[in-house]
């Protein structure tokens, strides 16, 4: 009789180690003689590949995979999902992270996220957080964070290696990141407060998408936005067909893009795009696409063309800070310009920070983020191509002092703005660039959106009045012109051959309208 078998308890690391060789091949039996562990053990973690891949990719590269054993969830997952993207973020920008700073973004994110339950982000969580992710004792002390700049060096020196040896040009090379965009917001000092309200009433605004930004290093070639929400289909898109979006979109419930969501994402539309362009220039359809490690993403060899010429390489850890082009200002930027223009649209409409809060909506950021990352020049991306391509940025030249002007210019005409006398140019630099918007952007908090919805509304028109105002004889209301021009946008969404720019147009036009209505409550009020 066969003694008992001794238990084995494998490491995250070690379940990598068994998807990848039976991936390559390898039986079940083998790996269970070779691991000590039953063919069954083996069965169930090929059934479990892709939550051990998710939760791998989600920990620190070293210890995280290296030493967890188990993959117990928290309570909360989703904060556990923003937490560990806030705090990768903060690792791969060198900003200090402390157990206190952790515990205070973690209670942030619960409140904002709009979450039910008795959290307490005591010292307890912190311990069980860390152990989750594998994140070392040593990154909760607040020490800098630096980037591996050895890593990064060793990387751009293989990199250019690579790209000589596949002959690529800068027009067959692509970077692409993602980041989180609280999108419903604005400067706090925009808001002009009762004396009697507390500004408890305002917080920052549970609204957030991800945006992904792709660009080949020359910025010649430019791919439309990913966008990721968590509805499928938002109330705001009603009647719009998305494909006729100027992003490309997509929903999940998780903090980052998923590994089905970039798949999908880089087999219907990068590849595609990617060839008809390099076609277009005359080059042949081979390219290479740059990612981030830890990536949310599948492996490298999950992703490439049918023809195995357009593929991906992932950075190595700890290293986004340095090298990874979107990282280099790109990203920012496009918050930069999003938070401008919609500061910009405020101040066109001319209403209160409460009506302009009421009637954002996600289609309308969509609109606003689409003409952010248009705004981005080229030589803006060949300049943050420039530590892994040295001499490829030569004709390039980038205003540093973009952001400063455009923070000055709207901090002055905003101090001449109703309810916005008290905003400076600090609190606009701070609003630009802020990730949790915890105290330079605030909103009103959904309890006063609902107060208002549930407001009598209005009974529309009869067919028979709307025939009447659109007698020339008669003049047109503002509120009439409001309501055909948001009856219009809807038709422009359903419609597949229209432009982009004819929407915008009807936009601008839109705000006009609403910023003429308001003077005239105004007039009638006084």
């Amino acid at each position: 009789m066969l003694g008992k078998r001794k238990r084995v308890v494998l490491t995250i690391k070690d379940k990598l180690d068994i998807i990848k060789k039976l991936e390559e091949g390898i039986s079940f039996k083998k790996l269970s003689v070779v691991y000590g562990i039953g063919e069954s053990t083996v069965r169930d973690i090929k059934k479990n590949k892709e939550r051990i891949i998710n939760y791998a990719n989600s920990s620190d590269p070293i210890s995280g995979v290296s030493k967890r054993k188990s993959m117990k969830s928290s309570t909360y997952e989703e904060l556990d999902r923003v937490m560990i993207e806030w705090f990768n973020q903060q690792k791969t920008d060198g900003i200090p992270v402390s157990g206190t700073i952790c515990a205070k973004q973690a209670k942030f994110f619960f409140d904002a996220l709009g979450m039910e339950g008795d959290f307490n982000a005591s010292s307890g969580w912190l311990t069980r957080f860390k152990q989750r992710h594998g994140i070392p004792k040593a990154a909760g002390k607040g020490t800098k964070l630096k980037g591996d700049e050895t890593a990064a060096s060793e990387f751009c020196g293989n990199f250019q290696e690579f790209v000589e040896r596949e002959n690529l040009q800068p027009e067959q090379i692509y970077g692409a990141d993602q980041t989180g965009l609280f999108w419903k917001c604005l400067p706090s000092r925009t808001l002009a407060l009762d004396s009697e309200q507390s500004t408890s009433e305002y917080r920052s605004s549970r609204e957030r998408i991800i945006i992904m930004c792709c660009a080949n290093a020359t910025g010649l070639h430019k791919l439309n936005l990913c966008v990721v929400g968590k509805a499928k289909k938002p109330r705001a898109f009603k009647g719009t067909d998305l494909s006729n979006l100027p992003v490309t979109y997509f929903s999940q419930k998780g903090a980052w893009i998923e590994q089905s969501v970039f798949r999908q994402w880089f087999e219907k539309y990068f590849v595609p795009q990617v060839q008809k362009h390099l076609k277009s220039k005359g080059l042949l359809e081979k390219a290479v696409l740059l990612l981030d490690f830890p990536p949310a993403h599948p492996n490298e060899e999950l992703l490439s063309s049918d023809d195995g010429r357009i593929i991906v390489k992932y950075l190595p850890p700890n290293v986004t800070s340095l090298i990874q082009p979107m990282s280099q200002g790109v990203l920012a930027t496009v918050k930069r310009y999003y938070r401008a223009g919609l500061l910009q649209k405020y101040m066109d409409e001319g209403i209160d920070p409460k009506m302009f809060w009421k009637n954002l909506t996600v289609l309308d950021a969509i609109y606003e983020v689409s003409r952010a990352w248009n705004m981005i020049k080229s030589s803006t991306i060949t300049k943050a191509w420039k530590k892994l391509f040295p001499g490829n940025e030569e004709n390039s030249v980038m205003n540093i002092d973009e952001g400063a002007i455009l923070a000055a210019n709207l901090a002055t005409v905003l101090q001449n703005t109703e309810d916005c006398e008290h905003v400076d140019i600090e609190n606009i630099n701070q609003w630009f660039d802020s990730r949790s918007n915890d105290s330079s952007c605030q909103v009103l908090t959904d309890s006063e959106g609902a107060e208002d919805q549930a407001k009598p509304v209005e009974q529309k028109p009869s067919s028979k009045t709307k025939k009447a105002e659109l007698n020339p004889e008669k003049l047109i209301s503002h509120k009439a012109a409001l309501e055909w021009t948001e009856n219009l946008l809807d038709y422009l969404e359903q419609q597949d051959d229209m432009l982009l720019s004819d929407k915008l147009v009807l936009r601008r036009l839109r705000t006009i309208i609403r910023r003429k209505q308001k003077i005239q409550n105004n007039k009638s009020h006084s």
